[in-house]
């Protein structure tokens, strides 16, 4: 059996003390392969480095839509030299988040328009990049669904994106779909209270959905409230497996060649 994490930050400092144990506990739990998701370009270069130095570790490189105040105008240039880097699978993450808008702690409208075009300007230099380069994007979305998804939908056709992370209903789910782009699921699928998520991985046919850990965040049960980790992974398959009625193989063999298909070298 071969589970990938699709979407990890092992960049972060959660990781500094133990990070070849978590790489051997990964490799026990049949995790395979594990993405390195970037989330600035400093992280990014992190995660770049990472997949340069471990063999089943990959990169993606991007800027978070949360840390759009702190990005230059423009990061089409660095962006583009570092998705030429070997081993980069994807750009991203990247997307739009409108869950901590300014107007949240004291700002006004006007500072939530400023802060929303800027999340918009970043997202559309990174699928310009994606186009030029050849990669698809790891998209982030939180309460900013229709306005991610209409600039997906002018990039159709040329670059595809997963919605990671992804915690919507199943019609959002078949909107995705109706793109050519994908979700992927985390452990907030074992969650009490997530049954949306549940009912969307029902409606989701294999070969449409990958697995992913987010970590250090959104540990699985029976993990939760502590760090997570890539060989959490077995534990969101296990849920897939007796919500789809397979075998834990079939999910690991699925959602890694849809994973492979997806994200360019990482079949390599």
């Amino acid at each position: 059996m071969a589970l990938y994490d699709t979407h990890a930050h092992l960049d972060y400092p959660d990781y500094q003390v133990d990070f070849e144990a978590v790489l051997q506990r990964a490799e026990s739990a049949g995790v395979r392969k594990i993405i390195s998701i970037g989330t600035d370009l400093e992280s990014s270069r992190r995660a770049v480095a990472l997949a340069a130095k471990y063999s089943n570790i990959y990169a993606a490189v991007g800027w978070h839509p949360s840390y759009a105040d702190a990005a230059p105008d423009d990061i089409r240039a660095e962006l583009r030299a570092l998705a030429r880097e070997p081993r980069v699978v994807a750009i991203g993450e990247t997307g739009m988040d409108y869950s901590r808008l300014p107007s949240g702690s004291g700002g006004s409208a006007e500072e939530d328009q400023r802060y929303k075009a800027k999340q918009a300007r970043i997202f559309e230099q990174q699928l310009e990049v994606a186009v030029e380069v050849g990669l698809n994007c790891v998209i982030h979305q939180r309460e900013a669904f229709e306005d991610v998804m209409e600039r997906m939908r002018g990039a159709a056709g040329k670059v595809r994106g997963v919605f990671h992370c992804f915690v919507n209903d199943p019609a959002s789910q078949a909107a995705v779909q109706a793109i050519g782009s994908l979700v992927s699921f985390t452990g907030i699928a074992t969650f009490k209270n997530a049954q949306t998520i549940r009912d969307t991985i029902v409606s989701t046919s294999l070969g449409q959905f990958m697995l992913e850990t987010d970590c250090p965040y959104l540990a699985p049960v029976p993990y939760r409230g502590k760090r997570c980790e890539p060989a959490y992974v077995r534990e969101i398959g296990e849920l897939v497996a007796k919500l789809k009625g397979c075998s834990i193989d079939e999910v690991g063999e699925a959602t890694s060649r849809t994973a492979e298909e997806f994200f360019p070298g990482l079949a390599l």
